[in-house]
């Protein structure tokens, strides 16, 4: 295991793609977290971009998140399988100084072709094994997935509230947004 592996114990089964932190996002990294991200968005994810979603954009924002990694500001996961890249999710660390003690979840992606097997729970699961490894006791994030709702509930996520025509879907039409944290000291 590498320095940057997840213990084997963070997927679910040996089929499972490995799940890895990225300590830097190089062009191929770029290349495969951009065609993931347009996976999700023409699937339908509601994950800050609208339809369609270039090559282009979408390698620009993973470039500014390499940045961030770079500067240690937040924790990037992959997943890969033979084809590529299947899934991903950021811690978010840089916080303002009066919360030292919390993360953001951010940009939980799973390739459609490889979705209902496990990773995004592998990937949560790295997620938090690494805020506690580096302090952080209470994570938050929000999603306008239904299916997610119940991947971090089933996680012991608990939902805050439910903001009405937070953000929109890729196709343009508003969406509700679900806040939920979960606090690692009780866990």
């Amino acid at each position: 295991m590498t320095a940057f592996d997840v213990p084997s114990d963070s997927t679910t089964d040996a089929a499972s793609p490995a799940v890895r932190r990225l300590a830097n996002v190089d062009d191929a990294a770029v290349r495969g977290l951009a065609e993931l991200l347009i996976d999700c968005v023409e699937g339908g994810a509601s994950v800050s971009f609208l339809q369609p979603l270039s090559l282009q954009k979408a390698s620009a924002f993973w470039r500014r998140v390499g940045d961030d990694v770079a500067a240690g500001g937040r924790a990037l996961f992959v997943a890969e399988d033979d084809r590529g890249t299947v899934g991903t999710v950021q811690l978010v660390l840089d916080l303002p100084e009066n919360q030292p003690h919390r993360a953001d979840v951010s940009k939980l992606l799973v390739h459609r072709r490889a979705r209902r097997q496990g990773l995004g729970a592998a990937l949560m699961r790295a997620a938090e094994a690494h805020a506690r490894a580096v302090g952080r006791s209470l994570l938050v994030l929000d999603t306008a997935s239904a299916d997610a709702e119940r991947l971090y509930a089933r996680l012991g996520w608990q939902l805050a509230g439910v903001i009405p025509r937070y953000a929109l879907l890729p196709n343009g039409e508003p969406c509700a947004t679900s806040y939920f944290y979960r606090d690692l000291g009780a866990a």
